[in-house]
């Protein structure tokens, strides 16, 4: 199945439905900007949108500082932090942790370029526009972006993979993540991209999410009169050009509106906030994105919760990923099966991989089920262990994965729509434990 995602505009309550209605209009991927790259990378498409990689087609990341409660994690610009140190101990950044607490498995323990191997530059090799040449304190050479020293990741194994990181943003305490890199998103001034659960959604400039209606056309428009009250066009300045899948309508003389793909461009004056998606819950308007990401399985569906749509089950339970980061300097992440299962087996049992089975079952596909993309993958899954198993292989069990790491539902939620799982951990859920897949980032703050 093509990984790249599928059309631009969808409502989010409706999201298969609104695939198979749109299937017609092909596979979209976000339009990016030509940049200077010195010789041997290249731009990929990917979930998180055009990435920079290497020769091989692999996604290139960044690791930006980042501010914890007790000091600052990441690299600095032109700073290489990422070596081949095993770390032993604890940093202390996210309290209530204090420095110095022996780190598990150590006999086991990667360094952090054990996992993300610096993208090395040769001797000879010439920056070029915001490509740049770092020292690391070996003395050799590391090509940076934008000054942040960059590197690829062992998750990720064909082009356009992007298991290592993720550009969408988290806030609050969350470990320092490993950051996607590429070239600027190709779309007039005034506007920005963000990716979201959904796929790379589109804003302006000043983070207020864009929508688009359903009776509306690139050559007519429905939102007049009373619509407007609540509905915002969004005005074109008058230097404005149309440009590939932007063109521009005459609302009135000397008024003209951006349309993106054949869709009038909007804001909503209720949205509460940046990024805010309320305005979906209005029949006929839909949240704008230049690519969309890949559909959840066919067996799953949209569940209202008391928080908000979240991914569930046929038959309504909640459906939750595991979010884990070490308190180490290089803040390594152990969320994935082929991370440390220490910290997922004491937050979801004590340590007993029994007990998580009943508290955390893993979401078992059905046996007509399969992986429909590159983030939704079906695996086997050694449950004793929480690490990949063989195909068939006894006690393995054949679960779904996000982005490679396993969900769960969990055994406290008895009814449709229950939610007492959500948050289960540190901070929320967020630095070490389990988080409902809310369906829209606007409801994830607090409980994804």
């Amino acid at each position: 199945m093509n990984v790249l995602n599928r059309l631009s505009i969808v409502s989010v309550l409706g999201l298969l439905p609104a695939l198979a209605a749109v299937a017609d209009e092909g596979l979209y991927t976000e339009a990016y900007r030509d940049v200077p790259m010195p010789a041997g990378f290249r731009v990929e498409a990917s979930p998180e949108g055009p990435v920079f990689a290497n020769t091989n087609g692999m996604t290139i990341y960044k690791w930006p500082q980042h501010k914890l409660r007790n000091g600052y994690s990441g690299e600095s610009p032109s700073n290489p932090a990422c070596y081949d140190e095993v770390l032993t101990v604890t940093a202390g950044l996210m309290s209530p942790y204090p420095p110095g607490i022996k780190l598990p498995e150590l006999d086991k323990r990667k360094s952090c370029t054990d996992l993300w191997h610096p993208v090395v530059a040769a001797a000879d090799a010439e920056e070029v526009g915001e490509w740049t040449i770092v020292e690391r304190r070996d003395g050799s050479l590391q090509w940076a972006y934008e000054e942040q020293p960059l590197y690829t990741s062992i998750k990720d194994s064909q082009p356009g993979d992007v298991m290592g990181g993720t550009r969408r943003s988290f806030g609050g305490d969350s470990p320092a993540k490993r950051v996607p890199v590429g070239p600027p998103s190709l779309h007039p001034p005034g506007f920005s991209i963000r990716s979201a659960f959904n796929g790379r959604m589109l804003a302006t400039d000043r983070s207020a999410s864009v929508y688009s209606f359903d009776g509306d056309t690139a050559n007519s428009i429905a939102c007049e009169g009373p619509c407007l009250t609540n509905w915002e066009p969004v005005v074109a300045p008058s230097l404005a050009r149309e440009q590939g899948e932007w063109s521009l309508f005459e609302r009135s003389p000397g008024v003209r509106q951006w349309v993106f793909r054949g869709k009038p461009l909007y804001t909503y004056a209720l949205d509460t906030g940046t990024w805010s998606q309320t305005g979906t819950d209005i029949p006929g308007w839909n949240n704008v994105y230049t690519q969309l990401a890949d559909p959840y399985p066919a067996s799953f569906k949209s569940q209202p919760t008391m928080v908000g749509n979240a991914l569930a089950t046929a038959d309504g339970k909640s459906i939750y990923i595991y979010n884990c980061g070490e308190d180490s300097q290089d803040q390594l992440g152990c969320d994935h099966p082929d991370d440390t299962q220490v910290y997922r087996l004491a937050m979801c049992g004590a340590g007993d991989p029994v007990r998580c089975q009943e508290h955390w079952p893993y979401l078992i596909a059905g046996a007509d089920e399969g992986s429909t993309g590159r983030i939704w993958r079906v695996v086997w899954i050694d449950p004793m262990t929480g690490r990949f198993a063989e195909p068939n292989q006894k006690g393995a069990l054949r679960v779904w994965t996000y982005r490679d790491r396993p969900v769960y539902t969990f055994g406290g939620d008895k009814r449709p729509g229950d939610l007492h799982g959500g948050g289960t951990g540190e901070w929320r859920g967020q630095r070490n434990g389990l988080k409902a897949i809310m369906l829209r980032d606007d409801f994830f703050r607090g409980h994804l």
